[in-house]
């Protein structure tokens, strides 16, 4: 029976010399083990089809088996004293150079690469979208930054991945992977050391404070001028951390997901790439928790303090999580920067692959199955220019584009919509803000990659599953039409003898506590025990303050405010917020939950698609080209969008000396409906993008894609065979030949 022969010309492969081979463990499938016949047994097997495995080689020999000699009359067995060489004499053996050991090729393996990349992404985002977002606060508490500062810090990482994208995927694309990857990793653990220089070079923390401050009488004092602090001036290395974290980053997400849809079979792809991504996610739970916890110890180690962690001007150790993140980093970058350039294996499935490349009129996609294609910088701008007229391609990115604003500014405004609509504290919107993305997050993008694995979706079935997510979670975005009441807030929403308050107006002040100098520059709100909530305990009126035992929150008492709704005596107050009784909670809960859990479904599929409407050549280039349009479209301006967006609710402002500062207090019904408007636009695009993706694909002919396709076509003959090795029954055991 003749080979079937691949649909498209780029990966056409013909073995003129025979494979040599080291000694090849027992046959895998993609990192999984194959039930498979003896190896003693191998030698004079034939294929399924009735061709003899003998010398001769064929394509479906590739690096996995090792090729035996056969002698007349008898079958003998494998040799096992073989070389990992590629097919143009590259050796893929794991190692560092010479030094490559046998105990080392048990990692030579996709789950051996794919374990390593999954720890480099979970360190990434654990590292951050984990440790910066949680010290930020503290950072610009330590050396005096104004908030558009640590903006313009967390902004770095982006600016600088941007510039790198086109640079890195498109020469690592084709250069060696691991390589890039490893040097990556080892960039990004110098930016976590660089980030926590400023706490070793700068003089010990000290701050003066009194326990009675912000009540009511008290000496109360804020310095309107402007401080003049060379302490601002270190913003500019944890800039300098955020650009090298940016630059070591790029190769992560971008040759990392080739290398891994290179050296697999294209059915295990999208779940070998879903696991990847899920670590990815799963890193910035971490990042939260492990960086809660030491901003809970004093950033001084060694010396005392008689700050406590509810006092705004605590700052806690913000450092150590970089310091541990730079030196996990470079153990990780070890491993990873000994793997070859393709796996033991891997040429096979490149020759098996059916193209799924979207077909351009002129023919022009073809230029990029020359084996010379993108050496050069010279065939720069023709591999931008092929990829402009992929109309698939262009409408995934901006896709993905719409995706990641939503997804952008979920991440960094969801808490704040949380605490909110149900009165908490900004460390328990955040922690119920994890528990709701690391299952949903996580879970979507996992089983995004396993149903394309499961249902062996291909390029037009994707995007039809990436539209029916998109739809799925608009419908769910309705639920932002339903929110919860606003607490009563003294001042803001009533006036303090109990009568409405016209919106927009403020009247902090009343009889109660128009003699305690109380200042608008602190916030610090209480609760009485008529469920009413304080701008601070000075404008409650209260004088004292005691506290709880072992670390209970702090009581506020003789509050003359409070004392004129309750004549009995019951005038005290608790520190924070007042807890809401919202009904709709769990129900709020549960739908935000399904809109996070559809747009991850989505994530890995859509990815996948990208990876196969374009050329084998061109995919690493392809996807440095979709995060530049992600990230300049969607990542970065996501959460500026989504900020404007809320503050339109904004019902008290923070006054700094005269000058307007963050919000303090939304208003609940116009949060939902501004959240569910920036929800239903951005949802209603991503579903223009899909759903004109699928119109216009234009699958090669012959593929099951293509109305064209026919049964008996090469194409099919090829997934038969594909589908005869997933099983394992590709190589069969007779007893004559």
């Amino acid at each position: 029976m003749e080979m079937p022969q691949n649909s498209r010309g780029e990966n056409t492969f013909i073995s003129t010399q025979p494979f040599v081979f080291t000694s090849v463990p027992t046959p895998v499938e993609n990192g999984f083990d194959v039930e498979s016949p003896g190896t003693k047994e191998l030698c004079h097997t034939p294929l399924s089809n009735g061709t003899l495995l003998s010398n001769a080689n064929s394509p479906l020999d590739s690096c996995i088996q090792p090729l035996c000699n056969a002698t007349s009359g008898k079958s003998s067995p494998c040799s096992e004293e073989v070389k990992y060489v590629s097919a143009n004499g590259e050796n893929i053996a794991c190692g560092w150079g010479a030094f490559a050991p046998d105990c080392l090729q048990f990692f030579n393996t996709p789950k051996g690469i794919l374990f390593f990349l999954c720890m480099a992404s979970f360190l990434q985002g654990m590292t951050v979208n984990g440790f910066i977002n949680t010290v930020i606060t503290s950072i610009e508490r330590r050396y005096d930054l104004h908030s558009y500062q640590s903006g313009l810090i967390a902004s770095s990482y982006d600016i600088a991945a941007c510039a790198c994208l086109t640079f890195v995927s498109y020469f690592g694309g084709t250069g060696h992977k691991p390589r890039w990857l490893g040097w990556g990793v080892l960039v990004m653990g110098l930016g976590s050391i660089v980030f926590a220089l400023p706490q070793f070079t700068t003089g010990h923390y000290e701050v003066n404070f009194s326990e009675e401050f912000g009540t009511c009488g008290s000496n109360q004092n804020v310095s309107c001028t402007e401080r003049s602090s060379s302490l601002s001036n270190y913003r500019f290395v944890f800039m300098l951390g955020q650009f090298l974290h940016g630059i070591g980053a790029t190769p992560l997400y971008t040759l990392g997901v080739t290398y891994l849809d290179e050296n697999v079979k294209s059915n295990y792809s999208p779940v070998y790439i879903a696991i990847f991504y899920t670590a990815a996610i799963l890193g910035p739970a971490a990042g939260y928790l492990i960086g809660g916890a030491l901003l809970n110890i004093y950033t001084e180690i060694g010396r005392t303090t008689e700050l406590t962690t509810e006092n705004p001007l605590w700052v806690g150790a913000w450092w150590i999580g970089f310091l541990g993140a730079g030196a996990s980093a470079f153990l990780i970058s070890i491993p990873i920067l000994g793997y070859p350039r393709q796996l033991p294996g891997s040429q096979r499935y490149v020759v098996m692959r059916v193209s799924e490349t979207h077909q351009l009129k002129d023919g022009s996609h073809k230029t990029a199955s020359n084996p010379d294609f993108g050496k050069t910088v010279k065939d720069l701008p023709l591999s931008i220019w092929l990829l402009l007229q992929n109309p698939t391609f262009i409408l995934l990115c901006l896709a993905g584009a719409t995706e990641a604003t939503l997804i952008a500014g979920m991440s960094t405004f969801g808490p704040k919509f949380l605490e909110s609509q149900f009165s908490l504290s900004a460390s328990e919107a955040a922690t119920l803000f994890g528990y709701l993305v690391v299952p949903a997050g996580g879970g979507g993008t996992f089983l995004g990659g396993f149903f394309v694995n499961k249902f062996k979706l291909r390029c037009s079935g994707i995007i039809k599953f990436c539209l029916f997510c998109t739809v799925t979670s608009l419908l769910a975005t309705c639920i932002f039409f339903m929110h919860c009441p606003n607490m009563p807030v003294a001042g803001v929403t009533f006036k303090y003898n109990g009568s409405d308050l016209p919106e927009g107006t403020l009247q902090l002040l009343a009889s109660c506590n128009e003699n305690c100098g109380c200042l608008r520059e602190i916030y610090s709100p209480v609760c009485g025990p008529d469920n009413v909530m304080y701008y601070s305990p000075c404008h409650a009126g209260c004088s004292t303050v005691s506290r709880f035992p072992e670390g209970g929150k702090k009581v506020y008492r003789d509050c003359s405010c409070i004392l004129q709704h309750f004549p009995s005596g019951l005038s005290h107050a608790t520190a924070g917020k007042c807890t809401s009784s919202c009904q709709r909670k769990s129900l709020l809960l549960v739908f935000i939950f399904i809109v996070i859990l559809f747009t991850f479904l989505s994530s890995i599929p859509a990815l996948t698609a990208t990876l196969r409407c374009v050329s084998d050549r061109q995919r690493s280039f392809a996807l440095g080209i979709q995060w530049i349009v992600v990230r300049t479209l969607g990542g970065i301006p996501g959460p500026i969008a989504f900020g404007w967006v809320i503050d339109k609710a904004c019902l008290l402002w923070q006054d700094q000396c005269g000058d307007q500062g963050s919000c303090y207090i939304y208003q609940n019904s116009a949060m939902s409906h501004y959240t569910l408007i920036a929800g239903i636009v951005y949802k209603v695009l991503g579903i223009i993008f899909f759903g004109s993706a699928c119109l216009l694909y234009k699958p090669p002919r012959g593929s099951p894609d293509s109305p064209a396709a026919s049964p008996p076509s090469s194409s099919s003959a090829s997934e038969n065979i594909t589908d005869l090795q997933e099983q394992g029954s590709v190589l069969q055991t007779q007893d004559s030949v």
